[in-house]
C-alpha cells in the first residue's frame, strides 16, 4: 500500500509562482525498500492515480519538495524526470512541474495489467455491529441501465433548466446585500416562506403563520428533527406497515422505539393503531409504496382516533399534486383543529432531488422546539437555495414546471397501467389514481428478489418489497416510472414479464 497523504492544511507560498497559493503535503512510506527516487515517483503517481492532484495545479518545486521530505533537491530533480519519461508528468517553462494530460490512462493501462495484484487495505481502527437501519440498495450508477424502474428518480429531461437559471442569477444578484449572506439559524428565508404559504399550502387547504413552518433538508431531515424532538419518552411511534424506510432510519436512529400499523386498500388501518403511541407516520395522498389513497372519511376517522389516544399524526403528504383522476384530498392537516398533525412537505419530487428542501408545519412551540434541533444538527438549509426556490415560485415557473410534469406523468401512468395489465396480469395490482409507482405483489412463494436478481443482468432495476415491511414479506415490488422514457415503458414491462412466468413456472 502506497503511503500517500494530502493534508487540508495550506502551506503558503513566499516568494514563488502565484499560480497556486497552497501546495500539496507529501510524506514518504516509512517502511519501503525502493530507493529514494523511486519512492517519490511511486508516491507523486499514486497521488495522481487518487485524483487527489488537480491537472491546472503546479507539483512543489524541486527545492519546495526536498524540504518537505528533507531529501536532496537533486533526488527529487531526478524522480521528477523519471515521472517525466514515463508521460505522467510536464514540465513548462518558467511555472514548473503538472500533471501530464494523458497520465490518467497510462496509470489505468498499468493497473489494468496489475489487476490480479491484491490491494492491502488497512483494518478499521472501530468494529459496528448491526445498525438495524434499512439501506438504499439501488447501484450508484443506475442511471445507466436501459430500464430503471426505480423510484424517487425524476427526469432530467423535463427540468426547467433557463427558469432555474434565471433564479439563481436574480438570487445572486449584488444590486444590494444579498439576503443570503447571513446566518440564518433563527429564521428562514421569508421570501420563501410567503410563497410556500400563499402558492404551495393553501393549495392543500393549510393556513399557517410565518411560526408555524420550518424549512427543512427534505422530508428526511424533517423526520429526523421530529424523531429528536419526541426522543426520551416512553411512547412509541407508529409507521405504515409497508410503509417508509426512510421514517423508520429516522425514528429509530433519533432513539425511538417504532411499531407497525398494517395497511389495506383503504391505507394505513386506523382500528389498529396501537395504544401509548405519542406520533402516527403516515402518508395519505399516495401510501408509501403500496400508491393507494386514504379516504376523507378514514382522514377524519384517524383525527378522532388522535384525540380519543393522545397522538399527534405526521402527514407526508408527498405527491398530492399527481392525481390523475378525482379531485385533490384535502390534507389531514386541514381537517385538524386542534393542533393534532405536524404536515411535512418537500420539493424533491416536483423540482429535483438534488435541491434537497421541504417543509414542516406545526403548532408553534414544536417548531421552535424544531429549529432548536436543526441548529445544532446543521444551523440551516443554505439561504441561497431557498432565495432561488422563492424565486422559482414568485415568478410562476414553479407552476408551470408542475403543470408540465402532471401531464407527463399521467401520460406515464397510462401507458404503464395499460402495459401491467396487459402483460403482468398473473400478480396482484393495488389500485393507485395516480403517482409515479406501481405496487405488484406475486402468490405464495414468489420471491421478489430473485426477480430482482435476474431482471438487473438484463438492464432491468426494480424495488423489492421487503425493505419496506417491519414483519417479512418477499412477494411485492415497486416500478417506478418517472425517469423511464415513454418509449421504453412497455418494452421494460415485456422484459419483467418473461422472468416472472421463468420464476412462476
Amino acid at each position: 500500500m502506497i503511503c500517500f497523504r494530502a493534508s487540508i492544511e495550506s502551506y503558503f507560498l513566499q516568494g514563488e509562482d502565484v499560480q497556486s497559493t497552497t501546495l500539496t503535503f507529501f510524506n514518504l512510506p516509512e517502511d519501503s525498500k525502493l530507493g529514494l527516487r523511486d519512492q517519490i515517483c511511486e508516491m507523486v503517481s499514486s497521488a495522481i492515480t487518487s485524483q487527489i492532484l488537480s491537472p491546472d495545479k503546479r507539483l512543489p518545486s524541486c527545492r519546495e519538495l526536498a524540504q518537505q521530505l528533507d531529501v536532496s533537491r537533486n533526488t527529487v530533480f531526478a524522480a521528477y524526470n523519471r515521472l517525466i519519461d514515463l508521460g505522467l508528468l510536464v514540465s513548462r517553462n518558467r511555472s514548473g512541474y503538472f500533471i501530464a494530460p494523458d497520465s490518467q490512462s497510462i496509470l489505468a493501462l498499468k493497473k489494468d495489467k496489475n489487476q490480479d495484484v491484491p490491494q492491502e487495505r488497512k483494518p478499521s481502527p472501530v468494529e459496528f455491529g448491526p445498525s438495524g437501519l434499512v439501506p438504499v440498495l439501488n447501484p450508484l450508477n443506475w442511471n445507466s441501465y436501459p430500464y430503471p424502474f426505480i423510484y424517487n428518480q425524476i427526469d432530467p429531461g423535463l427540468f426547467p433548466v433557463e427558469s432555474w437559471r434565471e433564479c439563481s442569477r436574480l438570487a445572486l444578484s449584488r444590486i444590494q446585500k444579498p439576503a443570503w449572506m447571513d446566518d440564518s439559524v433563527e429564521s428562514d428565508s421569508p421570501q420563501l416562506i410567503q410563497q410556500l404559504r400563499q402558492r404551495l399550502l393553501n393549495y392543500r387547504g393549510i393556513y399557517a403563520e410565518e411560526d408555524e413552518i420550518l424549512i427543512t433538508l427534505g422530508t428526511q431531515n424533517a423526520l429526523f428533527i421530529i424523531g429528536s424532538v419526541f426522543s426520551n419518552k416512553d411512547k412509541t411511534i407508529a409507521i405504515e406497515d409497508p410503509g417508509y424506510f426512510g421514517a423508520l432510519n429516522a425514528f429509530k436512529l433519533s432513539g425511538n422505539e417504532v411499531v407497525g400499523v398494517p395497511v389495506n386498500e383503504g391505507g394505513l388501518d386506523v382500528t389498529a393503531i396501537p395504544n401509548n403511541c405519542q406520533l402516527v407516520f403516515t402518508t395519505p395522498s399516495h401510501q408509501f409504496p403500496t400508491m393507494v389513497t386514504m379516504s376523507e372519511t378514514r382522514r377524519k376517522e384517524l383525527l378522532e382516533a388522535s384525540v380519543k389516544q393522545d397522538f399527534l399524526i405526521i402527514e407526508d403528504d408527498y405527491e398530492a399534486e399527481m392525481n390523475y383522476f378525482d379531485r385533490r384530498s384535502r390534507s389531514i392537516r386541514s381537517f385538524d383543529q386542534d393542533n393534532r398533525v405536524i404536515y411535512i412537505g418537500s420539493l424533491s419530487k416536483t423540482v429535483s432531488p438534488g435541491i434537497r428542501l421541504g417543509f414542516m408545519v406545526a403548532h408553534r412551540d414544536i417548531i421552535q422546539r424544531a429549529r432548536m434541533i436543526r441548529g445544532v444538527m446543521m444551523r440551516h438549509p443554505p439561504t441561497i437555495i431557498q432565495e432561488t426556490v422563492a424565486l422559482f415560485f414568485r415568478l410562476g415557473y414553479y407552476d408551470s414546471h408542475l403543470r408540465n410534469l402532471q401531464r407527463r406523468y399521467k401520460k406515464r401512468w397510462h401507458v404503464m397501467h395499460d402495459a401491467i395489465t396487459k402483460h403482468l396480469s398473473m400478480l396482484e395490482q393495488t389500485k393507485n389514481k395516480g403517482g409515479t409507482s406501481f405496487w405488484l405483489r406475486g402468490p405464495e412463494g414468489f420471491n421478489a428478489r430473485d426477480l430482482a436478481d435476474r431482471l438487473k443482468e438484463k438492464g432491468v432495476l426494480i424495488d423489492i418489497g421487503e425493505i419496506f415491511y417491519l414483519n417479512e414479506d418477499k412477494r411485492s415490488f415497486r416500478l417506478g416510472f418517472a425517469f423511464v422514457t415513454m418509449q421504453k415503458l412497455e418494452e421494460g414491462i415485456k422484459i419483467i414479464a418473461e422472468e416472472v412466468k421463468y420464476l412462476l413456472k
